[in-house]
This record gives structure tokens, sequence and C-alpha cells, in this order.
């Protein structure tokens, strides 16, 4: 899809900070990380979009969060730095080259560092044709459960499915 094609599609998102509805979706990430989190940590909200409710939501309970999208927040310095977490919410299902996005979350952690992750795992190939989340015309990608145990697998990680399509990863220390 061509980018400014894609941006569209972005843009048409309703997401933002202040609707409760969608606040309330994003504390089955937030919830999970803030438990694992030390008050003062520093994050990278990767992939946020035009409105970053997440790392609103992230700063109000206390942590430090950079926001990074590379259609609304394309500050690539950011992605050269180290974090104590890194949240992708809505995201992984966009990447054209997800191995290396991986790679470089991977890079981006501190050890001991989580990443976050918000995608809605693919669970039944018969309705696959018809899945919603698949019709839209901006996921290229999609995941199941035992990618990501591959991906931990893969890179050392910790694996942690705190709540229904929701990762959490922790690099070791």
């Amino acid at each position: 899809m061509a980018e400014d094609r894609e941006r569209a599609v972005y843009e048409l998102h309703e997401n933002s900070e202040s609707d409760p509805g969608y606040r309330r979706f994003l504390t089955k990430l937030a919830e999970p990380l803030l438990a694992r989190m030390e008050p003062g940590a520093c994050g990278l909200d990767f992939g946020c979009g035009p409105g970053p409710a997440l790392a609103k939501m992230l700063e109000e309970a206390g942590l430090a969060v950079a926001l990074y999208d590379p259609f609304f927040y394309p500050d690539d310095r950011l992605l050269t730095q180290r974090y104590d977490f890194v949240t992708c919410t809505e995201v992984v299902e966009h990447l054209y080259q997800p191995a290396e996005v991986f790679q470089m979350l991977d890079r981006l952690l501190r050890p001991g560092g989580l990443i976050g992750i918000m995608t809605c795992f693919q669970t039944d190939d018969d309705r696959f044709d018809n899945w919603h989340y698949r019709r839209d015309p901006t996921h290229v990608v999609f995941y199941r459960e035992y990618t990501f145990d591959w991906l931990a697998q893969h890179y050392g990680w910790d694996l942690e499915i705190p709540a229904k399509d929701v990762v959490l990863l922790r690099k070791p220390i």
C-alpha cells in the first residue's frame, strides 16, 4: 500500500487519549506493563499513531514515554536510544519487515526491559477469509501465540501473555 494511502487510513482511526472506551481497551496492556515497571521507567511508544493515548496513560502513572511513529512522530534519533520498555499497540500487524523491526526492538531494550504488544491473535484458519482483522488493508502480517513463542526463543526473551491478545517479552539481564 502506498504510504500516503496508508497514512490516510490511520488518520481515520478514532484513538483519542480522551476517549474513555479507547483508554479502557488500552488497559489490557497498560495494567500488566505498569505492574512490572518501576516509577520513572523510561519507554518508547513505537507506532503510537496520531493520538498517543497509551503514552498519556503511562505518563499519568509516572513513567516517561517517548513517541515514535513513522507517519506522525518520525524522529529516528529515538531509535538509537535504549529503553526500559517499548510498547507496540496495534502496530505489529502493520509491519512489512517484521524480522527487522523485532531485531530493532531488541536493540532498543536495556537488559531486563520489556516489550509490550497488543495485536489480535490469529486463531481460526477456517474463519480467516472473513476475519475482520484481515480485511483492514493496512494489516499485512498476523500472529499466533506460537509466533511469539518462537520470537521469545529466538531472542532469549521471557514470554508472558497476561491477557487476550497481549504479549510481554522481557529481555534477559
